[in-house]
């Protein structure tokens, strides 16, 4: 059992509790931080006089080796070590000697740790940026090619106006936006390095907290110590920013899933996300986007894991917060996969645009539009809205939509009605009437999808990357 303390004990630990206390099957996930964190420890040691210049760059050069092996897979990270600390220390040891227990001179596994995780989910932070940005360009290159297909808008899944699936999309468009500037708004938060944090009350080296901050692209050093080692709210942020993707997702694959059904027919999923049934043939089973729904409860779970790890736990750092990578590691992967699925699921998915439209006529989702036609004739609006439901009942026992009726059919109904009431219920009409911005109607949705692409031409990346390059030189 290879551990990096033992000197104030007098026997072995027993092999469950070691097994137990062990975080190497998990934390070797963050081998690249880990390491990347110690380069830059020990060269500021270096430039402190703490090290030597010499046992500086012989230890830099020793972890790039175990690097480069790792990745190419000629070293395998053992679980024989306790935690990925112990695994890098041996290995430099063993190829160093002496100097290569130097490498924790200033550091504790507490701020080491607490920075590993830091690295690493901020690195996840982009990395689901860039799908939410991949899906962003898909859902507003179908809004781009749908301002003219109608279909029904629903309140508590009843059919209610007529609006476009430029539309219909665009309120998704709005909330993964939302989720984008979530991500951003937490990298720019957690952007801070506790490295030289220590244990929890720093350390009397020397140390120059800004160079190692600065040498991993950070805006600056963590400011209190205990706070350093024992700050997890960034991690609760993104599983919080997470559930919400998720919550996103799964809305949109409810819908999905709907529009797929035979009563529906208002898209087509391509047979790379569909899958049969072992005994029914006629079967197409929209699975990516049930799997999709199902998965948001999982993230969740992290959520509230962690929510309730933290809640009792007293200042600085306790085992506990070992339970932070697990679960965590597992809902990032399950968000950065639904994402990848969603978006290929979305983008080869054909629309029914005749069967939606037919969708919305047959469900009165002119109704409104026609009570405004008779206010806008001079009929009181509740008298209106009471024509129009008789309309509306008189076309359910003909099975008929409004614009079927003929002129003396309408009549019957009310002589208010004359021939312009066509044009006026026409799905085009009751759409294009919507012109204030955010409404349906074919004007403002271009504003809007213009708006929409030009945000997507800046990449809030690009003025980080542009920043760090000028804080590198």
């Amino acid at each position: 059992m290879a551990q990096l303390w033992g000197g104030r004990f007098t026997k072995e630990t027993d092999q469950l509790v070691y097994n137990f206390n062990a975080s190497i099957e998990f934390d070797k996930k963050f081998y690249r931080q880990d390491m990347e964190g110690s380069i830059a420890h020990v060269k500021m040691l270096g430039k402190q006089g703490i090290l030597t210049e010499q046992e500086s760059r012989e230890i830099v050069t020793a972890i790039r080796e175990i690097l480069k092996e790792v990745e190419a897979g000629t070293l395998e990270i053992s679980h024989e070590y306790e935690d990925i600390h112990s695994f890098v220390e041996a290995a430099l040891i063993e190829r160093l000697g002496d100097t290569g227990k130097k490498l924790h001179t200033g550091r504790s596994r507490n701020d080491q740790v607490a920075l590993d995780m830091r690295l690493f989910t901020r690195q996840e932070v982009l990395e689901t940026d860039e799908l939410l940005n991949e899906l962003l360009n898909v859902i507003l290159t179908i809004m781009e090619n749908n301002v003219d297909t109608y279909m029904p808008g629903f309140t508590h899944l009843q059919k209610a106006q007529p609006v476009t699936l430029a539309h219909h999309l665009g309120a998704y468009f709005e909330m993964f936006k939302r989720d984008r500037q979530r991500m951003e708004d937490i990298y720019r938060r957690m952007n801070y390095c506790p490295l030289g944090s220590g244990a929890l009350a720093g350390t009397t080296y020397d140390l120059d907290r800004y160079d190692t901050a600065r040498q991993m692209g950070f805006t600056g050093p963590t400011l209190n110590s205990m706070d350093g080692v024992s700050d997890r709210d960034y991690l609760i942020e993104f599983l919080s920013a997470l559930s919400t993707i998720m919550m996103h997702l799964s809305r949109f694959s409810e819908e999905v899933i709907i529009w797929n059904s035979n009563e529906y027919q208002f898209v087509e999923i391509d047979d790379a996300y569909s899958t049969g049934s072992s005994i029914m043939p006629q079967k197409k089973n929209p699975d990516i986007a049930e799997l999709v729904r199902g998965k948001t409860g999982r993230v969740y779970g992290t959520l509230i894991s962690l929510l309730t790890t933290m809640k009792g736990i007293p200042l600085a750092y306790n085992k506990d917060m070992q339970e932070d990578k697990e679960l965590t590691f597992d809902a990032m992967d399950t968000v950065k996969g639904c994402l990848a699925l969603f978006t290929g699921m979305l983008s080869t998915m054909k629309f029914c645009r005749e069967q939606m439209e037919a969708s919305a006529k047959h469900g009165f989702t002119n109704a409104t539009d026609a009570a405004d036609y008779l206010v806008n004739h001079g009929v009181p609006f509740r008298d209106a809205h009471g024509i129009v439901g008789k309309l509306v009942l008189y076309c359910i026992e003909k099975q008929a939509a409004i614009d079927d009726l003929s002129l003396k059919e309408l009549k019957e109904i009310s002589p208010v009605f004359e021939e312009d009431i066509f044009e006026a219920v026409s799905m085009e009409t009751c759409v294009k009437k919507r012109l204030t911005i955010g409404a349906p109607g074919q004007e403002a949705m271009k504003e809007v999808i213009a708006l929409e692409r030009e945000y997507l031409s800046h990449d809030w990346k690009q003025t980080l990357e542009d920043w760090e390059t000028e804080l590198l030189k």
